[in-house]
């Protein structure tokens, strides 16, 4: 197996709030996947990550709770850093941007860069809060978004849309601090001018090239980040502020920049090196060693850092000179909650310290249900009805129920000992070609960033299992005390224990609880990879856990489940009572017929000028590709639908939008709010499937 390096970060969580189980399931979890699979086939992975501790949200959440900024730090820092002990993920080191090596070394990174004229110093109007006598950081400004019409957009993003903000791009701006309608009043920042960029940017994100050096796979990277770049730069990159007005944060080290810290998007990606720095110091080792050479790093974030890291930060890398840029920067999409969006200020969420304090055995099981359900490619729900489902169908059925009846069997017939195998059926042949295929599958997926569909397959080798068992019956043929019915009863349970000692090695990097504790019941030690596949695992007479095995997998009950609905709907502030509009006529089957309803995927996207509500889009339809003008664009912004796969109506009559022919219509799904969401296929249903 190839012998890679790399340097593994996952998205700075703000120090302002605890984690819920959407942070997890697109960022922390399906990097700890990676990392602990990397670890099994020794390669050199470091995991970073930390508490950002800086920023204007840390200072909003202060003023509300009437505390310091540090004490809002110190508490969410402790909080977040015990979760995610206690969900065990395997951090090299978790630390926070408020320690002293972190300000010196982004003060370090800021001074080389100025040195190096990286910067431009700019006089420009900024809103201004005359009441509170002090400038506006982005987060103490919200607005109605330009994009999407989000009534609560913040001065740097609208968490509705995804889309990146500056504050004059609010509509309606209004202050955080007194409710009052900022002014504009002038202010020097330091700008980083990302124009001068476009060119290396483009070819780097487009070919995954540098200066005409393959730098990384550019198939790899997920369309929705691919899309969201190229959206930015196609559309024409400007100067951004790489400085606030505040007086929490990293002081600016330059003479007049008294009052000035660095913007937290500057500062927090610097927190990976300030914390590998830290790490390498406790280690005796040098951290440059993880941030140059062929080394590959890898950002695991959520869909709204997209620009962060795989634009601003890749420019202050290169910038600084001889760090490596990412080799690939895996977004994910929002996981949603029981048919709405996490909501912080609502408490619809569930948080993960809650869920440990209330469920500590069921750790692996929710892991198991946020990989399952990863929003990789789009959007995803979380339901405690689907959680149920899926632990009693696929991890008690499949999983729990061949390694139960494995290592049962062994103790009824052999006294707890390995059987030695005997000749080799036809179908046994088969089971060991099937099963050496499975780690190579496994492999490829987790290095493809594909995290849900290596579970899927690391599961199938317990399917494989039941099948075996289900096909040979020695619990009949046992029945048979001739020396030939026992030779096969013997081949087939050596071979259904050899599976099971496969599943202590192929579930490893998703439910580790689990594996080890079917390790316990195998009485083994931790697997090497390399032995993943085979089946002479477990040698002949080698004597299993002598102690009959507890339940790997324990049932969900329907009890679980509506206690906590009720304890989900009894915490939320604000519940919207969902009301659907009334059936429309009949239409006969010959109707419905006529319409030709297929995938297609967005392979571009553009407002229709003069047009507030249209976008002009190019969908592949596996038939063609063709110009389809959508009435979207108050919903979603260009660059958030380029990639997706929707549902397509081709044989609409053309008709002229605006000077523009539309050749079909994308079909879309809209709540009482008037929200609108893409019906989108599930995975595998590629553009062209039809829809019947």
């Amino acid at each position: 197996m190839k012998d890679n390096r790399f340097t593994v970060t996952a998205a700075l969580p703000y120090a302002n709030g605890p984690l819920h189980l959407g942070h997890v399931a697109g960022v922390y979890l399906p990097a700890d996947i990676f990392v602990r699979f990397k670890r099994m086939i020794k390669e050199d992975v470091l995991f970073v990550c930390g508490s950002d501790e800086h920023g204007a949200a840390i200072t909003l959440r202060a003023k509300k709770e009437g505390i310091t900024p540090q004490e809002i730090v110190d508490k969410y820092h402790n909080i977040i850093k015990q979760a995610f002990s206690d969900f065990d993920i395997t951090f090299d080191i978790y630390s926070r941007t408020s320690n002293e090596i972190h300000h010196k070394t982004a003060q370090d990174y800021f001074t080389t860069l100025n040195d190096k004229k990286s910067f431009i110093q700019k006089t420009t109007e900024q809103y201004y809060d005359a009441e509170f006598n002090q400038f506006l950081a982005d987060r103490y400004i919200t607005g109605q978004c330009p994009n999407c019409a989000n009534e609560n957009a913040y001065g740097d993003q609208c968490e509705k849309c995804g889309s990146a903000l500056s504050p004059t791009d609010l509509i309606n701006p209004i202050s955080t601090l007194s409710g009052n309608t900022p002014v504009l009043k002038e202010t020097t920042h330091w700008f980083l001018p990302m124009e001068k960029h476009e060119d290396w940017l483009r070819e780097w994100i487009k070919e995954g090239k540098l200066d005409g050096v393959q730098q990384h796979d550019p198939k790899l990277w997920r369309n929705q980040v691919n899309g969201q770049c190229m959206s930015w730069i196609d559309g024409g990159l400007h100067p951004r502020a790489m400085t606030r007005d505040l007086d929490w944060g990293v002081k600016v080290p330059v003479e007049g920049a008294d009052g000035k810290v660095l913007y937290v998007w500057l500062d927090a990606p610097i927190g990976y090196i300030s914390m590998t720095k830290e790490w390498a110091q406790q280690q005796n080792k040098n951290w440059e060693d993880y941030w140059t050479g062929d080394r590959k790093l890898v950002h695991f974030i959520g869909k709204d850092n997209i620009v962060f890291h795989a634009i601003i930060f890749p420019i202050l890398l290169k910038e600084h000179g001889g760090l490596v840029l990412p080799d690939n920067v895996p977004a994910y999409e929002f996981l949603n909650l029981e048919g709405n969006k996490f909501s912080t200020s609502k408490n619809w969420a569930v948080w993960l310290h809650e869920f440990i304090a209330d469920h500590p055995t069921k750790i692996d099981e929710l892991k198991y249900v946020l990989t399952a359900i990863a929003p990789e490619s789009k959007d995803a729900e979380f339901t405690w009805k689907e959680f149920q489902d899926r632990i009693n169908n696929e991890l008690a059925d499949i999983v729990g129920n061949f390694v139960n009846r494995a290592v049962i069997l062994t103790h009824k017939y052999y006294d707890a000992n390995v059987p030695a195998k005997g000749k080799l059926t036809e179908l046994d042949e088969d089971v060991l070609k099937q099963l050496a295929d499975f780690p190579q599958r496994i492999a490829d997926l987790i290095s493809k960033y594909k995290i849900r569909e290596a579970q899927a397959e690391a599961i199938n080798v317990a399917r494989l299992g039941n099948k075996y068992l289900a096909e040979t019956e020695p619990w009949k043929i046992s029945k048979d005390q001739s020396e030939e019915a026992q030779d096969r009863v013997r081949t087939i349970m050596n071979f259904a224990l050899q599976i099971t000692a496969n599943l202590t090695l192929v579930l490893a990097p998703f439910l580790p609880k689990k594996a080890q504790l079917i390790r316990d019941f195998l009485n083994i030690e931790e697997l090497d990879w390399s032995l993943a596949g085979t089946a002479t695992i477990l040698e002949d007479n080698h004597k299993i856990n002598p102690e009959k095995p507890s339940i790997l997998i324990e049932k969900i009950e329907d009890e679980f489940v509506t206690k906590e609905v009720e304890k989900l709907k009894a915490s939320v502030k604000e519940i919207v009572e969902v009301k659907t509009d009334p059936q429309k006529e009949l239409v006969s089957f010959d109707d419905f017929t006529k319409m030709d309803i297929r995938v297609g995927e967005i392979l571009t996207a553009e407002k229709v000028k003069k047009a507030d509500k249209l976008l002009k889009l190019t969908v592949d339809t596996g038939l063609d590709k063709r110009t389809i003008v959508s009435g979207i664009a108050e919903h979603f912004t260009p660059e958030e639908v380029i990639g997706k796969r929707v549902s397509v109506l081709l044989n609409l009559a053309p008709r002229k939008i605006r000077g523009v022919e539309s050749q079909g219509m994308i079909l879309m799904a809209e709540n009482t709010e008037g929200k609108l969401s893409f019906v989108e296929p599930a995975e595998g249903f590629n553009a062209g499937s039809e829809i019947r």
